[in-house]
């Protein structure tokens, strides 16, 4: 069992680590929110849709469904337009001093981006679910269980951890300069994901 828990841990810790989307989003909302506790529809959130994803891919369900060619080129192409909107959002957003709760995004439409950005990032659910799918595939019964409480473990503390770093960094900045260039060193970086899917789904498509 603690194997189980310890593997499931520093997989997930490995996986969730990296500079992406769905991690730049929660950042945000932490940095841009006048207060924390305004960030938590984005975390939660995104929790959640990570939750559910990595019970999928532990149970076997969203490896078999991500087999039909077709439903992963739609997949695809739904994330690539959605991550080219999710850049020009963020590179047009403004932080000015003592006004940034005049950009940040009201509940509604913070569960709506960070779903978005936790479902429609082929790139992260496809590699989540091939890693963590085919690794529970060495634990059954309980053991399997516990293999997948760590990986939603790690979802949930690192997204309250940012959540947190990004509203510290709100307090700091009183000019809201880094904040600015935060915002456009991530939007780079969403369309940089972008390319990245739109060339996956080009040799998806010629394969």
């Amino acid at each position: 069992m603690c194997m189980a828990f310890l593997h499931g841990f520093c997989l997930a810790f490995g996986l969730i680590i990296p500079l992406g989307v769905q991690n730049i989003f929660i950042f945000n909302q932490g940095a841009t929110q006048p207060r924390l506790s305004y960030a938590l529809p984005s975390v939660l959130t995104a929790a959640l849709c990570d939750t559910f994803l990595i019970l999928l891919a532990v149970f076997g369900v969203a490896f078999i469904v991500l087999q039909i060619i077709w439903l992963k080129e739609v997949i695809f192409i739904i994330g690539f337009l959605f991550l080219l909107y999710m850049g020009f959002v963020t590179w047009r957003t403004k932080v000015r001093a003592g006004d940034s709760h005049k950009y940040s995004l009201p509940a509604s439409r913070q569960i709506l981006f960070a779903a978005s950005v936790s479902i429609l990032n082929p790139h992260a659910v496809i590699d989540s679910i091939t890693v963590i799918g085919s690794n529970s595939l060495n634990y059954s019964d309980a053991a399997k269980w516990v293999f997948a409480f760590a990986c939603i473990l790690v979802s949930w503390v690192w997204f309250f951890g940012l959540a947190f770093l990004g509203h510290k960094l709100h307090e700091l900045d009183h000019e809201g300069i880094w904040l600015q260039r935060i915002n456009k060193l991530s939007a780079v970086i969403i369309w940089s994901v972008a390319a990245y899917i739109g060339w996956q789904l080009l040799r998806l498509m010629y394969e």
